[in-house]
């Protein structure tokens, strides 16, 4: 860990993870993670992504995370195991991961700016079905889509609440982004698109105060929505270390074959 002389270590509040954090707190010394050049992060794929909305809005420049899974899928973590672990991190393998930005405007004007690491989702507040107008590049490509909803993910979230959705994988270094609609009405027939993570997408709701719509960022949610602007965010890439056989790439190209 000699390229990271000053780490911190965080972890879910879950039993498990509290464990493996009292035993790996006299290991090393730790540092605050405002003072780190290295997070080491415990728990599961939740509290990653907590852990980089934390980085995001309190670190500059951001600091590379390595993950060990406590929780139950661990998609985003490596293995935990207590031994070798500072070998395992002077061998670890890096990402860059790079965040949504949604501007969501309320219907009472307020306007929210979000990150997002895996996927932006608009969701239908009541029974009533969400009518969105969408856009790409200021160009209207859906003048009425009726729907649950609509997401906007990236590579590193396409396999979790998208892949649900049935939008596609995306692998790691694709630079696409995937607009997958939730159960999608009318028109009956369109599955979703696959965009350059160069687009600008803006999602209007029609009638949003008979048909309220909230927006969600990962796990930060905005309700009562009027229009939704969801873009790339290049200026807050993020960086997630991996054990060289379990990289981040390999393991969502892999779920391609998972039956």
């Amino acid at each position: 860990m000699n390229d990271f002389p000053r780490r911190a270590l965080v972890a879910s509040p879950t039993p498990p993870a509290q464990a493996a954090r009292a035993e790996l707190a006299d290991a090393w010394d730790w540092v605050p993670v405002e003072e780190a050049d290295l997070v080491v992060a415990l728990g599961g794929d939740g509290f990653m992504l907590q852990t980089l909305h934390m980085l995001l809005e309190r670190r500059k420049p951001i600091v590379p995370v390595f993950g060990m899974n406590l929780g139950t899928v661990g998609f985003l973590m490596n293995e935990w195991r207590h031994h070798g672990l500072e070998e395992r991190i002077r061998r670890a393998k890096s990402f860059k991961v790079t965040p949504l930005a949604m501007t969501a405007t309320g219907i009472d004007g307020r306007v929210h700016a979000l990150p997002a690491i895996n996927e932006v989702s608009l969701l239908r507040e009541t029974r009533q079905t969400a009518k969105l107008e969408v856009t790409v590049n200021d160009r209207v490509v859906l003048e009425e889509l009726s729907c649950d909803g609509i997401l906007v993910a990236t590579p590193a979230g396409s396999t979790a609440y998208n892949l649900s959705a049935h939008g596609p994988i995306l692998p790691l270094g694709s630079a696409m982004i995937a607009l997958t609609p939730i159960s999608a009405f009318r028109p009956r027939r369109w599955r979703g698109a696959i965009l350059p993570d160069r687009a600008r997408v803006t999602l209007r709701i029609l009638d949003a105060a008979k048909r309220p719509v909230s927006a969600v960022a990962d796990q930060r949610e905005i309700r009562d929505v009027a229009c939704v602007e969801v873009c790339m965010d290049r200026a807050r890439e993020l960086t997630l270390l991996f054990d060289p056989e379990h990289a981040l790439d390999d393991r969502i190209s892999m779920e391609q074959f998972v039956v």
